[in-house]
């Protein structure tokens, strides 16, 4: 199988930065969200179309992100 219906996004949820990449493969669309800068894997989901994949993995990384603390360099 291959991919379809690739997707890639940047979003910004408070004073983060997430990048997100979706797509599908059989029946089910999956979507990653991670960091944009360091590049770390935040949240991963699937779900029956892209918009809903994608709402769920950032609710998911919102949430995730709320509970980070951010320290001053």
């Amino acid at each position: 199988m291959k991919p379809q219906h690739y997707r890639e996004r940047q979003v910004t949820s408070g004073p983060w930065q997430i990048h997100l990449v979706s797509y599908q493969l059989g029946d089910l669309f999956y979507c990653k969200a991670d960091n944009v800068s360091p590049g770390a894997n935040i949240a991963r989901g699937s779900a029956a179309t892209q918009e809903e994949a994608e709402r769920i993995v950032l609710n998911k990384a919102e949430e995730r992100l709320a509970r980070t603390r951010r320290q001053t360099v």
